[in-house]
């Protein structure tokens, strides 16, 4: 099935710039800026779609049960609505696809990779007023309810891409011991900030591009929004720079990649002399 495209320049510009001013608001919305990478990847996303996606995030809210009380019965509620009722769910398929990150598809197929599913309980719960956030468990992400730190702290973990089975302690070590094979550590079990998770889902749309060369241009997009985060790796411009040389934009990229190793000098000159060389060897690519 083909991916999605990206919109015309003048839309990708205007979408770039609410989405630079979107994540630099004192509280960031998720849904927001969730809906703003899918117009980024998916040029038939219109405003009317993207309003249409906040309309249905307010009525599953509204489909809630008033205020279920304990973090245990708020998780069982979401997973009672989301995962049973409307069967929102991932498969190991929906790896393989782009529209698994992209929140209006996510919505629409009830499909998409765990992180993206996560945004959609965490949107739902948040309308309806529950202590809800991510939780970045290692290879897999995951939402949580009540206090964090933990079960014994009234923490409850719920899995959306398992239709939102809800999570026992050793549930969620064994994830995390298939993932690392080591142990759960508290710090895992910390809350993730709203731009934490834009960026995450970023991350996986460059890594579903990169393994695939005829894709570039989603890589490129990627990366541009992630470059637009307040936080972000410098090493995000030294792969800008390399995926320009790669897309055939060797001027433009030999320069980046000249403007990265002028700022990686002051700390490793070494990695800035074969920066140097990078760009040199693009350069001559010109000839």
């Amino acid at each position: 099935m083909r991916s999605p495209c990206p919109p015309p320049p003048d839309r990708s510009a205007e979408l770039r710039k609410r989405f630079a001013g979107e994540a630099r608001c004192e509280r960031p919305g998720l849904s927001a800026l969730c809906l703003l990478v899918a117009a980024e990847g998916d040029g038939t996303l219109d405003e009317a779609g993207m309003d249409a996606v906040e309309i249905e995030l307010d009525r599953l809210a509204g489909e809630l049960p008033h205020r279920p009380g304990s973090p245990h019965a708020w998780a069982v509620a979401l997973r009672d609505l989301l995962g049973e009722r409307y069967g929102f769910h991932g498969l190991p398929d929906d790896y393989r696809r782009l529209e698994s990150s992209l929140l209006h598809a996510v919505l629409r197929r009830r499909r998409g990779l765990p992180i993206l599913l996560s945004a959609v309980w965490i949107e739902v719960a948040r309308r309806a007023g529950a202590p809800v956030y991510g939780v970045a468990l290692p290879g897999h992400f995951v939402v949580g309810f009540g206090d964090p730190g933990g079960p014994g702290a009234g923490q409850v973990l719920a899995d959306p891409f398992d239709g939102g089975r809800v999570l026992t302690g050793p549930d969620a070590e064994l994830l995390v011991a298939g993932a690392t094979g080591g142990p759960l550590e508290p710090s895992m079990l910390t809350p993730a900030g709203t731009l934490e998770v834009v960026a995450r889902i970023l991350n996986n749309v460059r890594a579903w591009a990169a393994t695939r060369p005829e894709r570039t241009d989603v890589g490129l997009w990627a990366l541009d929004l992630a470059l637009l985060l307040p936080s972000h790796p410098a090493r995000l411009r030294h792969e800008r720079a390399q995926l320009l040389v790669q897309r055939g934009e060797f001027t433009a990229g030999a320069a980046e990649l000249e403007a990265y190793a002028d700022i990686v000098t002051a700390v490793d000159p070494e990695a800035a002399d074969r920066i140097r060389g990078e760009a040199l060897a693009a350069r001559a690519l010109l000839n």
